[in-house]
């Protein structure tokens, strides 16, 4: 199993580009689905979990070609309506082709949805199984395989009851060949809702209201594929943010979005991490003397989930207390135990909250990356401490960050890959 062997204390340096969207490719490529036409995605990062979506639309009969970071997607060929378990279990986002497959095909067979620890087989899918069942389908479940039928889906109404990103965009996909108009409230609001929207527009889609609680589809019968470029990672130019504030190195983030990422700028400037914003980039100029500062994990434009694992590690290096509360997945501050073993003064008050007291010196240490922001986490963990990290496990880390060992050395990181 490969690992990354990590020398920490160096400043680093230098320009790191952001790839495309993980959270957004992992939705275009389910909308292939949706068309007889070839589709061509620009800026697609080159991750585990591209791969495993890409496995999945070769398994149901469409034709794939990859080149570099530009993809070309046929569906025309199309000639199965279930989930393979093999590949539906590697993947979380495989639910995303279920609505898509249930629109053009009228029936799905598919798992559970499996992926990291934080979401395999412990996130329930019901808000997807109401939504599927608003707009007219028949819902079964035997053997651990779920069954939906439906001659021709009609649009309905459905309130989501808990917000949800990728709800949001699977019922979103699926109404668009439903007939009628489909009423979406209560929805989720992340730049990724809305790149989804847009490239569906430019096909034919009639979609309005995306990345606001309530969006409107009027059904077509038919869209096109043609061609969508990926928007820039949000998480990954967070990441790298935080990366950069926690080794206190001068980094500036290219190909990114700014605007994406004002609840962590906010934060940085009360926290006296110095900054300053292009249209596309963002340099981290210096954080000399970080006081800590508590948050609370929430919805776009919220501060996201996906970022409190680096947070976390930020914090350690913060002068006071920080109280760190994740209210999206029950399990993504368990990690932390790794950070104590490596010096942080950490106390779990239960699983949805820790306490931070620093700064304390980290130091290297031997350890497990459970899921994929964990993982990075442990990367600028390994970076900061003293002597050297090991990680294992980091499949987890390649599933959302792409050739992130090659990136980080650039900037002058002492970190090395080993088979």
């Amino acid at each position: 199993m490969p690992k990354f062997i990590i020398q920490g204390g160096s400043r680093l340096t230098g320009e790191i580009a952001v790839k495309g969207a993980k959270n957004a490719a992992l939705k275009i490529i389910p909308a292939a689905l949706l068309s007889g036409q070839p589709l061509t995605i620009k800026n697609l990062p080159a991750i585990e979990d591209i791969d495993r979506a890409l496995d999945i639309i070769k398994d149901l009969g469409g034709q794939v070609a990859l080149h570099n970071d530009e993809c070309q997607i046929n569906c025309s060929t199309l000639n199965r309506h279930e989930l393979t378990p093999a590949l539906a279990n590697k993947l979380r986002a495989s639910i995303m082709f279920v609505g898509p497959l249930l629109a053009r095909q009228g029936e799905v067979k598919f798992p559970h949805p499996g992926g990291c620890v934080i979401g395999a087989g412990t996130r329930p899918i019901d808000l997807f199984l109401e939504g599927f069942t608003a707009l007219g389908a028949r819902v079964s479940f035997k053997n651990g395989v779920y069954h939906l039928q439906a001659k021709k889906l009609k649009g309905g109404e459905y309130f989501f009851t808990t917000v949800s990103v990728t709800g949001t965009e699977s019922l979103m996909m699926t109404a668009v060949l439903a007939e009628g108009r489909t009423i979406l409230k209560n929805c989720a609001l992340e730049p990724e809702i809305v790149a989804l929207a847009d490239y569906l527009n430019t096909q034919g889609a009639r979609i309005s209201g995306a990345g606001t609680p309530t969006i409107i589809i009027d059904g077509v019968k038919t869209i096109d594929a043609g061609t969508c470029k990926i928007i820039p990672d949000r998480i990954e130019a967070g990441t790298f943010a935080i990366l950069a504030a926690a080794t206190n190195s001068p980094i500036t983030i290219t190909n990114c979005q700014p605007a994406h990422l004002e609840s962590l700028l906010a934060i940085f400037k009360k926290i006296g991490v110095k900054f300053s914003v292009g249209p596309d980039w963002l340099k981290i100029i210096s954080a000399d003397k970080l006081q800590a500062y508590s948050l609370k994990t929430h919805e776009y434009p919220g501060f996201p989930t996906d970022l409190q694992s680096p947070y976390v590690v930020l914090m350690t290096q913060a002068h006071g207390a920080s109280l760190i509360h994740e209210t999206i997945y029950d399990r993504r501050l368990l990690f932390t135990d790794m950070l104590t073993q490596m010096g942080a003064n950490i106390i779990m008050c239960d699983p949805h909250r820790v306490v931070i007291n620093g700064p304390t010196p980290l130091v290297g240490h031997k350890l497990t990356s459970p899921d994929l922001r964990a993982g990075i986490s442990m990367v600028i963990a390994g970076l900061i401490a003293a002597g050297t990290t090991e990680i294992d496990n980091i499949y987890q880390i390649d599933r959302g960050y792409a050739a992130i060992d090659e990136r980080l050395r650039q900037l002058g990181a002492r970190l090395e890959r080993y088979d």
